[in-house]
Protein backbone atom coordinates (compact mmCIF):
# COMPACT_ATOMS: atom_id res chain seq x y z
CA UNK A 1 0.00 0.00 0.00
CA UNK A 2 1.17 3.69 -0.53
CA UNK A 3 1.89 6.12 1.83
CA UNK A 4 2.80 9.36 2.96
CA UNK A 5 6.06 10.04 5.22
CA UNK A 6 6.79 13.03 7.03
CA UNK A 7 9.64 15.15 6.82
CA UNK A 8 11.77 13.50 9.41
CA UNK A 9 10.75 9.80 8.00
CA UNK A 10 12.79 11.02 4.69
CA UNK A 11 15.38 12.35 6.09
CA UNK A 12 16.03 9.12 8.36
CA UNK A 13 15.50 7.15 5.60
CA UNK A 14 18.53 8.95 3.65
CA UNK A 15 20.62 9.30 6.89
CA UNK A 16 20.19 6.86 9.87
CA UNK A 17 17.34 4.17 8.83
CA UNK A 18 18.44 2.38 12.27
CA UNK A 19 16.32 5.41 13.83
CA UNK A 20 13.17 4.42 11.92
CA UNK A 21 10.75 1.89 13.07
CA UNK A 22 10.25 -1.68 12.97
CA UNK A 23 6.93 -0.87 11.62
CA UNK A 24 7.73 2.32 9.68
CA UNK A 25 10.60 0.48 8.02
CA UNK A 26 8.77 -2.62 6.86
CA UNK A 27 5.86 -0.16 5.68
CA UNK A 28 8.32 1.39 3.44
CA UNK A 29 10.13 -2.13 2.43
CA UNK A 30 6.31 -2.96 1.38
CA UNK A 31 5.83 0.17 -0.48
CA UNK A 32 8.90 -0.35 -2.72
CA UNK A 33 8.50 -4.33 -3.12
CA UNK A 34 4.60 -4.05 -4.30
CA UNK A 35 5.67 -1.20 -6.69
CA UNK A 36 3.59 1.52 -4.58
CA UNK A 37 4.41 5.16 -4.28
CA UNK A 38 5.84 6.76 -1.18
CA UNK A 39 4.46 10.03 -1.14
CA UNK A 40 6.24 13.14 0.45
CA UNK A 41 4.93 16.69 0.57
CA UNK A 42 6.83 19.97 -1.09
CA UNK A 43 6.67 21.55 2.30
CA UNK A 44 8.74 18.43 3.38
CA UNK A 45 11.48 19.94 1.06
CA UNK A 46 11.14 23.74 2.33
CA UNK A 47 11.84 22.39 5.52
CA UNK A 48 14.94 20.58 4.69
CA UNK A 49 16.26 23.45 3.37
CA UNK A 50 15.23 25.44 5.99
CA UNK A 51 17.20 22.96 8.02
CA UNK A 52 20.22 22.75 6.04
CA UNK A 53 20.29 26.43 6.18
CA UNK A 54 20.42 26.80 9.83
CA UNK A 55 22.79 24.13 9.93
CA UNK A 56 20.38 21.34 11.65
CA UNK A 57 20.71 19.11 9.28
CA UNK A 58 24.24 18.34 5.78
CA UNK A 59 23.11 19.46 3.00
CA UNK A 60 23.72 16.15 1.35
CA UNK A 61 19.93 15.41 2.16
CA UNK A 62 18.68 17.77 -0.09
CA UNK A 63 21.06 16.18 -2.73
CA UNK A 64 20.21 12.39 -2.01
CA UNK A 65 16.22 13.51 -1.65
CA UNK A 66 16.67 15.51 -4.95
CA UNK A 67 18.34 12.20 -7.10
CA UNK A 68 15.67 9.71 -5.21
CA UNK A 69 13.01 12.07 -6.15
CA UNK A 70 13.71 12.34 -9.73
CA UNK A 71 14.91 8.26 -10.37
CA UNK A 72 12.96 7.19 -13.51
CA UNK A 73 11.86 4.06 -11.15
CA UNK A 74 11.86 6.33 -7.64
CA UNK A 75 9.27 5.15 -5.14
CA UNK A 76 9.06 8.89 -3.90
CA UNK A 77 6.76 11.18 -5.53
CA UNK A 78 6.75 14.81 -4.67
CA UNK A 79 2.89 16.13 -3.84
CA UNK A 80 2.67 19.73 -4.54
CA UNK A 81 0.86 21.90 -2.36
CA UNK A 82 -2.09 22.49 -4.45
CA UNK A 83 -5.43 23.75 -3.85
CA UNK A 84 -7.12 20.47 -2.85
CA UNK A 85 -4.78 19.92 -0.21
CA UNK A 86 -4.33 23.21 0.94
CA UNK A 87 -8.67 23.06 1.33
CA UNK A 88 -7.88 19.81 3.63
CA UNK A 89 -6.03 21.92 6.23
CA UNK A 90 -9.27 23.15 8.29
CA UNK A 91 -9.81 19.55 8.74
CA UNK A 92 -6.27 19.32 10.83
CA UNK A 93 -7.23 20.45 14.19
CA UNK A 94 -4.97 23.09 14.74
CA UNK A 95 -5.32 22.77 18.65
CA UNK A 96 -3.56 19.29 18.26
CA UNK A 97 -1.20 20.06 15.34
CA UNK A 98 -0.27 23.62 15.84
CA UNK A 99 3.00 23.93 13.44
CA UNK A 100 1.63 24.82 9.67
CA UNK A 101 4.21 22.34 7.86
CA UNK A 102 2.86 19.16 9.85
CA UNK A 103 -0.90 20.42 9.39
CA UNK A 104 -0.11 20.36 5.18
CA UNK A 105 1.74 17.10 5.53
CA UNK A 106 -1.51 15.65 7.47
CA UNK A 107 -3.40 17.40 5.07
CA UNK A 108 -1.74 15.65 2.24
CA UNK A 109 -2.50 12.25 3.42
CA UNK A 110 -5.95 13.54 4.76
CA UNK A 111 -6.78 13.92 1.33
CA UNK A 112 -4.71 11.14 -0.02
CA UNK A 113 -6.40 9.10 1.81
CA UNK A 114 -3.22 6.91 3.19
CA UNK A 115 -1.45 6.46 6.13
CA UNK A 116 1.32 8.80 6.99
CA UNK A 117 4.00 7.68 8.59
CA UNK A 118 5.74 9.53 11.21
CA UNK A 119 7.03 10.01 15.00
CA UNK A 120 5.48 12.92 15.90
CA UNK A 121 3.01 12.21 18.77
CA UNK A 122 0.94 15.49 17.66
CA UNK A 123 0.02 14.13 14.59
CA UNK A 124 -0.62 10.74 15.84
CA UNK A 125 -2.99 12.51 17.95
CA UNK A 126 -5.82 12.93 15.10
CA UNK A 127 -8.61 10.66 14.70
CA UNK A 128 -9.30 11.55 10.98
CA UNK A 129 -6.01 10.17 9.89
CA UNK A 130 -4.34 7.00 9.78
CA UNK A 131 -0.93 6.85 11.29
CA UNK A 132 2.39 4.28 10.94
CA UNK A 133 4.99 4.53 13.61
Amino acid sequence: MAVVIDTHIIVWYILEPEKLSDIASQRLEQAVNDGESIYLSAISIVEICFLIERGRLPAIVLDRLAEAINQADSSVVLIPLDQAISLSIPQIDRATVPEMPDRIIAATALYLNLPLITRDHKIQALQNIQTVW
